[in-house]
Order: structure tokens, then sequence, then C-alpha cells
């Protein structure tokens, strides 16, 4: 790889997707030549300009066709959803994938005809396809990997991620769709199903390599209310309404627990279940085993700061990982398979 620059392609312009952009741009062992967009307004500009850059000479387009026969050594594929279509008319033409598609995380539990369709794609093309992110990704595989090689007994994994989200100014996503300020109630078990493949999926990767394969997932969650009336950027939370959420996804071995994530969000720390110890953002990782660890992550980044950080959680690891994805073996690539991600500035 030392020496060897990487034609890449960007696929989407979202939150990350932009971040994943300029990131690109800026590589040093990387050359961005092709930019796919969702909306007829973003086709034609120049993809430096959209990303907070200057003119970088390569312009967006809404053609996957064209991409797709574009000479390319990977795409850094982004976009809103899995189309399986598009994914194998990618790898087929020769071009790599990175993503930050969770579907992708764990070939095994992925549905068999997906699998057969992505694999055949990896063959006839020559490629390697890779998903990875910050959560799932960094936090249930790339960062569990070292913890547990100083095991020799894994009794319990548990993973806890914290996200404030009140400085969120998107009140549709907050309090309609994540269901902040609402009314108590049942917790709705389709959210927790809905984020059990995910999870489930990333952290069966690290139990497969294990050889404590989940035999079940579990998915469960609850609310807590806020204790007070207060504003965040979105609106108004007030007293008695859901302040926080838990999510759990339990994967299990034999019928134990042996890795669990729970994902804590809030707009509030003053909330009716103290036992919750909900902290600052990040993640905190315990490993009870026979070499027990506790380990505590955070970000030192400034308010005012923290909408610009938050892309690179996600978008970062997966840029780092083109070269080493695209010297890889053709398939389905993960975590396990891969060397380790060492970045180069």
């Amino acid at each position: 790889m030392a020496g060897k620059k990487y034609r890449v392609i960007q696929w989407a312009t979202g939150n990350v997707g932009s971040r994943a952009l300029r990131t690109i741009i800026e590589h040093p062992d990387l050359e961005l030549v092709g930019l796919w967009v969702s909306s007829d307004q973003k086709a034609g500009k120049d993809a430096g300009e959209l990303c907070g850059l200057g003119a970088v000479g390569v312009k967006a387009t809404t053609s996957a066709e064209d991409l797709i026969a574009l000479e390319a050594d990977c795409v850094s594929y982004m976009r809103q959803g899995f189309d399986c279509d598009e994914t194998c008319a990618i790898l087929e033409s020769g071009k790599n994938i990175v993503s930050t598609l969770a579907d992708l995380n764990c070939p095994a539990m992925l549905d068999a005809d997906v699998r057969s369709r992505l694999e055949e794609a990896c063959r006839k093309g020559g490629t390697s396809l890779h998903s990875t992110g910050s959560s799932p990704g960094f936090s249930t595989e790339a960062l569990a990997i070292p913890l547990l090689s100083m095991q020799r007994r894994l009794d319990l994994m548990t993973i806890d991620e914290f996200a404030d989200v009140s400085s969120r100014n998107s009140p549709e996503m907050l309090f309609q769709i994540m269901g902040f300020g609402q009314p108590m109630g049942e917790y709705e078990q389709r959210r927790a199903d809905s984020l059990k493949s995910h999870f489930g999926n990333s952290m069966g990767l690290i139990a497969e390599a294990m050889g404590l394969a989940f035999d079940e997932i579990e998915a469960s969650g609850e609310y807590a209310a806020a204790l007070n009336t207060f504003d965040i950027a979105a609106g108004k939370i007030e007293a008695g309404t859901v302040g926080a959420m838990r999510t759990t996804i339990t994967g299990k071995h034999a019928g134990k627990p042996v890795m669990r994530m729970r994902l804590n969000w809030y707009v509030t720390r003053d909330i009716d279940k103290q036992g919750w110890n909900l902290r600052e953002n990040g993640w905190r990782v315990l490993v009870e085993g026979d070499t027990p660890l506790n380990v505590e992550i955070t970000y030192p980044v400034a308010d005012e700061d923290y909408a610009a950080f938050t892309p690179g959680l996600t978008a970062h690891r997966p840029v780092n990982a083109i070269p080493y994805v695209c010297e890889a073996e053709p398939g389905i690539r993960t975590t396990v398979d891969l060397p380790q991600v060492i970045p180069h500035f």
C-alpha cells in the first residue's frame, strides 16, 4: 500500500457522507474521482464546494450508471438504506466498497440470498465489501477486540452508549420519531426491534470469532421521566414526559448472555430512574471475566464544536479502511478479517 494512490467515488452527501467526502479529498493516499448525490439541487456542483472546501474539479451527479462505468478502486457507500442491486453492480464493476450500513457488518447474519448475491458480485468483480462505523462498528467490534484479547474467560461484556441529544434542533426527529417529551407509557418494542439487527449483527461477528456464536438475540427497552420542565434546542420538555430512553440488545450463547449493548439516549439526566447513572456522551465498556476491565470514553469537545465533531465518529474509520479493503481478498470482509486499521496522515 505504501506510495499507492487509490481512486475513490463518494456515494451520498448526508451528514456523514459529507464528512467522508471532505476526508477523502484531504487524504494523502486517496484521489476523489466521482460523487453521487440523491438530489437534482446538488447535481452539477463541485464536490469540494459541497463539503466546505474549494473547487476540486469533480462534479456531483445523480447517475449511478455513469459512476459505475468510471474507473475507480473504491466506493465510499453512505446512502440511506441498502440497495442490493446497486451494491452488486458496483462490486461487479471492479470497485471495492467501504460502507457505514450496519446491515452488512456480519455476513453470517445476512439473508442467505442477499449474502450469496453479494459474494457472487465480489467474485465477478474481484472486489471486497466492508462495513464499519462508530456504533455499531468501532464500539462493538474494533474496541471490543483488544479488550477481549486480555481474557481467557468471558462472563459478560456490556457496552453502554451515552448520547445527550438535547442540543439537536430537530423537533420531528426528537419528539415524533424518538418520542422525547411524549407522555410516559409502555416502551415501543418496534423501536428495540429496529436496533436489534444492527447491534446484534455487529456483536455477533465478534461472538462468532470467539467461539461464542449467538443462538439468540434479545431486545428490550424502557423510558425514564423528566423530573422538571425545561427547554431544549428542539422545544419544551414537560415534567413527567419522556426524558430518557434505554434500549438493550443482548446476545446469548447456550442460553447465557455474553455480549450486551445498552443505548442510553436522553435530553436530561434529571430523571426518575437514578440507577441509570447517565453520564456525558461516549461509551463505557465493562468486561466481566477472568481479567475484568472497565473502560470509559468521552469526547473532550467544546459544546459549540460538538455538531461539527460528531460526523467524524462514523465517517473516518471507513475512509481509513479504504486501502486495506482495496488490498483484501475478494468477498465480504469484516473487522475480524481485515488487518488492524491504521490511519495514514
